[in-house]
């Protein structure tokens, strides 16, 4: 058995939650009201009705409100209403489905459009969004959407004054010609290598 804190708390949680579905609707607001300027037909058709919500006229002392049938609704008919009001701030709850019908029973207001017809649907469920759909699982091996990013290759570095290769001369082999006579390179590599075939054998 739940404990007496418990139950407190569950009643104010049911609480709130009717708070937070149902809505109180003044009649013509926010820029009218329950009078003969108001084109209340406009109105309605502009509001959502729910159960558990609130309708609350508001009006002086030259207007009342009846709750009436359809028929006597459509004929502006002030006999044998479902209900009377006439204390200037009518509160009603619109506890069921369906459509209600309410006019000011003064002679000539009715029929000059001060009447009123509410189609209550059902309680208001809270919003829910849609559920986002999860995107698809990527595989290895299948392809991406967009080609993968490659950057070019970096050029090679190059210093910027590239030093001259340093080259060393081959000392004069013996028996080298007299200074002055210089032998060309391919000639004393050509003659280094009959050398060293000579020697081979």
């Amino acid at each position: 058995m739940a404990s007496p804190k418990g139950l407190a708390a569950m009643a104010w949680v049911a609480l709130l939650l009717e708070c937070a579905i149902a809505a109180t609707i003044t009649v013509g607001a926010p820029s009218g009201g329950w009078d003969l300027s108001t084109d209340l037909s406009a109105w309605a058709a502009s509001q959502t009705f729910s159960v558990g919500d609130t309708l609350v006229f508001q009006y002086g002392s030259t207007h009342d409100v009846l709750e009436v049938t359809k028929a006597n609704y459509d004929a502006c008919q002030t006999s044998s209403p479902i209900g009377t009001y006439n204390n200037g701030n009518t509160v009603i709850t619109l506890s069921t489905t369906g459509k209600r019908f309410f006019i000011c029973g003064v002679p000539g207001h009715c029929s000059s459009g001060m009447k009123l017809e509410v189609d209550v649907s059902g309680a208001s469920p809270p919003s829910t969004s849609p559920p986002a759909t999860p995107p698809p699982a990527s595989s290895p091996t299948a392809p991406s959407a967009s080609p993968p990013t490659t950057s070019s290759p970096a050029p090679p570095t190059t210093p910027a004054t590239p030093s001259p290769p340093t080259t060393r001369s081959a000392p004069p082999p013996p028996n080298s010609a007299p200074v002055g006579l210089k032998a060309p390179a391919t000639a004393t590599a050509g003659v280094l290598f009959w050398l060293l075939m000579l020697l081979a054998i």
